[in-house]
């Protein structure tokens, strides 16, 4: 069975046993496996910041990540959710680097993982600027600075 087939179902008969029984659709993007959840339901998923929404990804990373042949990962949406709160975080990030600029070091977080790989990609695209998680929990804080 294919890879995207295999993440399909497992996805589908986890969120049904959560009592959640929603359509599940997985797509290539780049830097990421995207898996998208839509259906009657689904804010359930969304509730407490959407906990189980991340409980849902690091589960589907932990079950597949060895399976993609890159340093991919598996992002896991509902309903658009996690896309717009992406932008949002692009976008914090760019307004804490424009800060930086002038004001020196900041810091954002604690942030997960996930979190965190945007805002180092982010930082990353402007060559003036680095990014340094600290800590030693899953949540951690990102440093961000201008380039020495």
């Amino acid at each position: 069975m294919e890879l995207h087939e295999h993440v399909r179902e497992f996805t589908q008969q986890a969120v049904a046993a959560m009592g959640v029984p929603l359509d599940v659709t997985v797509v290539d993007v780049g830097d990421n496996v995207r898996v998208e959840l839509s259906g009657e339901g689904g804010e359930v998923l969304l509730k407490r910041r959407a906990e189980a929404l991340d409980a849902l990804q690091q589960i589907v990373n932990t079950a597949f990540r060895r399976e993609l042949k890159d340093d991919r990962s598996f992002v896991v949406d509902c309903m658009d959710y996690r896309k717009a709160k992406d932008a949002e975080l692009r976008q914090m990030a760019r307004f804490t680097m424009e800060k930086a600029k002038t004001a020196g070091p900041q810091e954002m977080g604690p942030l997960n993982p996930y979190a965190r790989r945007l805002v180092h990609i982010t930082v990353a695209e402007d060559p003036q600027m680095s990014s340094e998680s600290i800590g030693d929990a899953f949540l951690k804080t990102v440093i961000i600075s201008v380039r020495r």
